[in-house]
This record gives C-alpha cells, structure tokens and sequence, in this order.
C-alpha cells in the first residue's frame, strides 16, 4: 500500500499490509455520511457549493445569495462536481477534503520510501494515517485538509526533485512541486505560495544552501503557477472591481496582522493541538529533530528541510492575530516523515524497539484506563431514560480508550519482539479511537446540525415564500432546507456581502418589521429570545416548528401547504 516493500524483511508481509490498507480505506470513507454538518464550515462550504450547483456560476461564490469572496473555489468546485454526480448530501460535501487527505497518506509513504527505503516510507505513512489531528480534519469539511494536502505534495515533490540523480528527473518534480503550490494557492489563497517560499528562505539560511535555488526552474515553475492560478483571479476582477481589494488586503494582509476575524488566541495556542494531534509518535520527535540538525550541512538535507517546514508553518500561525485549530495541519507530513526516518534508524537490523518504546506504549494504555474510570462516573452506565446527549457521546468514548487501552498493550508487548507489528498495533489503536470518538461526536452534533428541523418543515414551506433570517446566520440549516435567507440587521460575515447588494437584505429590526408586515407569504428564522422580543412588540406571528436552538414562524396569513412545493435544490 505504502511503496515497495518486498526488499525489506522487517515489515509486515504484503498481503498483511493490503488487508490493513483496505480495511483502512474502507473505514476513512464509509464514515463520512454517519455524521450531519456541523457549523460553521461544514455547513457553510457546502451550501455554497449548492448555491453554486442551482445557479449555474461557478466564478462568483455566493453565501445566502449574498457575494462570499472569502477564499478561491477550488474546493466548491471539487463538492459541486461530487453534487452532480452523486447528489447533494453530507458525504459528498465531505469528500474532497477525504480524498485529497487519504491520497496525501500514500504520497508521503511513496516519498519517504524514495529517499529512506521501504521500511522508513511504510512508518511515515502509518504515522501520519494514525495522527488524530489529520483523521478529524480528514473527516470535516472544510478548506484545512485539501490545503495541507497540497502543500504536503508540494513538499514531497520539492524533496523528491533535490534527490533526483537526473535534470530532467528534477525539473519534472520540480514542475509538479509547483502545480501543486497553485493548487494550494486556489484552495485558501496566497498561503499556498508563501509558506512553500518561506520555508525555503528559512532553510537556505540555516543549512547555508543557497544551491537549491539554482534546482528550482524557478521561470518555468511560475509560468505553470500563474497558468493555474491567474485566470480565475484575472476573471473575478473584472467581473466585480471589489474583488482585488477584499480579498488581497482584508482577507491576507488584515487577517494576520489585525483581529479583524474576531479570531485571536495566545502564541501557545497550537501547542496543545500540536501535542495532541501527532501524540502515537510525539515521544520521538526530539530524536527525529536531533538526527535531521546533524544532516543539515554538506549537501541538501531532506530531514533539515522537513524540522524547518514543521518549524516555520507553526511559528507563523502562533503569531498571527487570527487563529483556528485547522491552520497547523500542513506540519503533521512534515512530522510524519521525520519519525520514519527516525524510527528505521533505531529498528536497525534487529526490528526491536528501545525500552523508551514500552514505556510510551504502556503509558497510553495506563491513560486509556484512568478515563476510562473517569467515565463511569459521568453517566456511562446511566439507565436508558436518563442519558443524555454528553451521556451518550461518553459511551462512544468508552469504546475508543478501551480500544486504546488493548492495541496500545500490544504494542508494548510486541516492542522487544517485532518492531514493525509494534508500530502497526499502536497506529491501529489510535487511529479507530479517533475514527470512533469523531463519529460519535454525532450524538451532539445533531442538534447543533438543525437536520431534523429542516426535515420537519422544508415541505411546508411554499418554494417562492421569502424567509428572513432575523440577527442569525445560521449555517446548517439553509443546506439541509435547500433554501436561501433573507438576512436582517446582524449579517456576521456576510457584512461584505450585503454591503456590495444592499437590496438584498433588511438593515434593521424595523425594516424587517415592515416588509413582514407587506408579505404576507414570509417566513422567518430566529432563536426563541428573538420570538420573545417580535411578540412584545405586537408583531404578528405564528410558529411552525422550532428545536432547542432555532425556530421557524410564519406570517399569520399564510396558508397551509399540505403539497410538497417543487425543489429547487437539486
């Protein structure tokens, strides 16, 4: 699955290596349609790639029907094709951030094969197909995966042309390592390109190996990036003059240097995501670190290339004054081939582990056994009319530490027998825990989702009936009713939207109070204080279903709809 690996006696036999990818694959794609979206990418990117489906434009994104120049449409065009083929629904808006993450697991076990040997570049891959923050971000859908991906394959592809033995062997390398950055650029932005050039510069400086520019095809490589990048921006620009500014200056510039997204955090905010995210391997990062530092010198250093990739991707974020949990997750292929290079070293000739190998494991197995002790006071054993929904999800996590708890002991016990199974066992351990604790986030995710309201009224409501989304952006629930909403006062992030059409929305409680009144076919979305505020002031309204978080009133006027309307989503 992960290269070639009929030369190296020390791994798993191929056979066993097929069953284990295919069971594998089979999990990491038949859980994406378990869960309902979530707010607020999920919901959102996948609503605006069916906005992009019913109206036919796949140049301009548009959000609620409002102008959503966030971010490139690489992505929206990747969902809007899997809506075609396939139909409008959950797993299809989850796959391209699936696919392009599972490809990027046999990618970085196929390049550190190149460069280390079979049995470095299977570990790279296990490590990295066992990382929970990759798992999860593999599994949600938003625009994290899909840009981490290419900007791995960038990097794979940079460090696969500098050990090219052959010119044309690095330029085509080279070549790809670029296309892949204009992928990347068109997946969330100009970060595609300067974190790759960063990196560089960081690197040249601390190995002093100004050479590799001259292995760059730096000419040829930008007329291929611009190729693939230009005529989408050069076509949003003349399309919609507001374009250059919002997207170049506030959603670059000011997203990194001011709070404008409301995003802050302290400059230690990655490091537990950091810890978490990478934790069946993180004991042997420092080895990985000091190993590729006395290989920095001399000639090109891929595993000094790899620490300062991992190294300038999270201090850059760590910095910025907009932070998200997604944004460190181009560092965990970096991370994964520094351990399979680390950890081929230290198999040797023997495939045994070193003691520090068995302390790690059965500190895993020990830690699975505190929570799962824990839980048993939080509801776990709670009777059936008593459970909750947090009582619920903690029967999920149950199941996950006790699979922790048993592939970790293996693990341990396999460390001083065989190397290689020990690995395999503890990258099997945590990668169903993460597979079994992110699907049954489903258990809180449902309510948040607003899926079961939209089933409940999506026939009831008339397809020409306007429905105004009162101070709310919800983002779930226009996906799951197939619907667009009028926005009133409060337009969260689509402000840009409604400032370039103002037309198109209510700029004020009063002004919502008047076309109410005028329209006697509205409908409307509010949470219940909202409700409460519209009735003491007399507005005339009836309710037609609500949840724990949301409801849906009517105009008084507006007759039942017994009929289904005609959809308009698909």
């Amino acid at each position: 699955m992960f290269g070639p690996i009929n030369k190296t006696p020390a791994l798993l036999a191929p056979v066993g290596i097929l069953i284990l990818g295919a069971l594998y694959a089979l999990l990491w794609f038949g859980s994406l349609d378990y869960r309902h979206l979530i707010p607020s990418d999920e919901g959102r990117y996948a609503e605006i790639a069916r906005e992009m489906l019913v109206s036919g434009d796949w140049i301009s994104p548009r959000y609620h029907d409002y102008k959503y120049f966030f971010k490139p449409p690489l992505q929206l065009w990747a969902t809007v094709i899997a809506f075609d083929w396939f139909g409008v629904g959950e797993w299809q808006a989850r796959l391209w951030g699936a696919l392009t993450g599972f490809l990027t697991i046999l990618f970085v076990g196929y390049t550190s094969t190149r460069l280390d040997g079979p049995r470095a570049g299977w570990i790279a891959a296990v490590a990295l197909a066992a990382s929970p923050m990759w798992i999860i971000s593999g599994h949600v859908n938003s625009l994290d995966m899909a840009l981490s991906a290419f900007l791995a394959s960038a990097l794979c592809a940079l460090l696969l042309a500098q050990d090219s033995k052959t010119s044309a062997s690095t330029r085509s390398w080279m070549l790809l390592c670029w296309a892949f950055m204009a992928l990347a650029t068109l997946s969330k932005g100009l970060i595609g390109a300067a974190l790759p050039t960063l990196v560089l510069i960081a690197y040249s400086l601390s190995a002093w190996d100004w050479r590799i520019w001259k292995r760059l095809h730096i000419v040829s490589g930008l007329l291929l990036f611009f190729a693939i990048t230009a005529p989408w921006f050069i076509v949003m620009s003349i399309r919609h003059p507001e374009f250059f500014e919002f997207f170049f200056i506030h959603e670059h510039f000011e997203r990194f240097t001011q709070d404008t997204h409301r995003r802050p955090g302290p400059v230690y905010f990655f490091v537990p995501l950091l810890l978490a995210g990478f934790l069946p391997f993180l004991f042997q990062l420092p080895g990985a670190v000091a190993q590729a530092w006395k290989s920095r010198q001399g000639h090109f250093s891929s595993g000094w290339m790899l620490v300062c990739w991992f190294v300038i991707i999270f201090a850059f974020f760590s910095v910025s004054r907009s932070k998200l949990p997604g944004y460190i997750i181009p560092i965990f292929p970096a991370l994964a081939m520094l351990v399979g290079r680390y950890l081929d070293r230290q198999l040797g000739q023997t495939n045994v582990l070193p003691i520090s190998w068995i302390l790690q494991t059965g500190c895993f197995a020990l830690v699975g056994f505190i929570g799962f002790f824990f839980l048993s006071f939080v509801g776990v054993q709670a009777q059936p009319d008593e459970i909750t929904a947090y009582a619920e999800y903690t029967q999920w996590i149950a199941v996950a530490l006790v699979v922790l708890i048993f592939f970790s002991s293996v693990a341990a016990w396999q460390a001083r027998r065989n190397g290689i199974t020990s690995i395999a066992s503890l990258a099997i351990g945590f990668y169903l825990t993460s597979m079994i604790a992110g699907t049954g986030h489903e258990t809180l995710g449902r309510a948040v989702s607003g899926v079961d309201l939209a089933n409940r009224v999506r026939n009831v409501i008339p397809a020409d009936a306007p429905i105004y989304s009162v101070r709310i952006l919800d983002h779930t629930l226009p996906f799951y009713l197939g619907r667009t909403m009028i926005m009133v006062e409060f337009p969260d992030e689509l402000q840009f939207g409604v400032d370039q059409e103002p037309e198109r929305w209510a700029p004020t409680l009063n002004d919502f109070i008047e076309r109410w009144k005028a329209q006697p076919n509205a409908y409307a979305l509010m949470v219940p204080s909202q409700y409460a505020e519209l009735e003491r002031l007399g507005l005339p309204m009836e309710i037609v279903d609500r949840d724990s978080r949301r409801m849906i009133v009517k105009h008084p006027s507006v007759a039942a709809n017994p009929i289904p309307p005609r959809s308009t989503n698909r």
